[in-house]
């Protein structure tokens, strides 16, 4: 009988084992999961293409480990690291995401999940599972900027991720990368606004775009944005 309150794998089909959706892993990190140490799992493949992406050779890159391996590493883990970092690419579009998920969660890690708010149900069906943590939840621009950004047309499924975590008792974080060409500062005000009609009062996390990087698309240096170039309302904005 389960009393820790951990999913059992009673009725779960791990033929998924045999199946490669990993690009990469970072065995440890400090900075990934708040005050836990961790690992990161990079999952290949992204539903949206935002031109200043860092990964694009995960992006556009194929799985290269298989779920077996990752668990096995994962079972060499147990209590020397406290979670698992779920990212990408985008985790949460790969259609054994949750039984996987189920699996990590079982051998007793926290879970953390990197996504940019495009799978509501997936998300959906996490939090009621009880399956994940912490959720760090990409806002990419306004409503207005979004395709033009993403290349995609998921901003209704972004407020649909952020309703289910604001109803939630999972702790979150809300967090933008900002380039200056595909950004100004009035953008990040009319962000935090919507974030602030929503109920949102937690940390706003925004992340200066680092120059000199592999992106998906060539852009120009941008220009960082601080503290000053912003007029702050309720929520607290916090650059990273």
């Amino acid at each position: 009988m389960n009393t820790n309150n951990e999913p059992t794998l009673e009725n779960v089909n791990l033929d998924f084992l045999n199946k490669k959706a990993i690009h990469s892993f970072t065995p440890f990190t400090l900075l990934d999961y708040p005050d836990k140490s961790a690992c990161i799992l990079w999952f290949a493949g992204c539903n949206m293409k935002c031109d200043y992406c860092y990964n694009p050779e995960i992006v556009f890159g194929k799985g290269a480990f298989y779920f077996s391996e990752i668990i096995s590493f994962l079972k060499s883990r147990r209590n020397l690291l406290d979670a698992v970092v779920f990212s990408g690419g985008e985790c949460l579009i790969h259609k054994d995401i949750i039984p996987f998920i189920k699996l990590v969660k079982s051998l007793g890690f926290l879970i953390k999940i990197d996504t940019n708010g495009s799978q509501p149900k997936v998300l959906e069906k996490l939090i009621e599972e009880n399956f994940i943590d912490y959720v760090a939840l990409d806002f990419k621009g306004p409503k207005e900027k979004f395709f033009a950004i993403t290349k995609s047309d998921f901003y209704v499924q972004f407020l649909s991720c952020f309703e289910l975590l604001q109803a939630s008792s999972i702790p979150f974080e809300i967090r933008t990368t900002y380039h200056s060409s595909l950004l100004n500062p009035e953008d990040i005000v009319a962000m935090q606004d919507v974030l602030l009609e929503l109920g949102y009062d937690k940390n706003y996390y925004i992340q200066n775009f680092r120059n000199y990087q592999n992106t998906i698309a060539p852009l120009p240096d941008s220009q960082s944005i601080s503290e000053k170039d912003i007029h702050q309302n309720m929520t607290k904005i916090i650059f990273r």
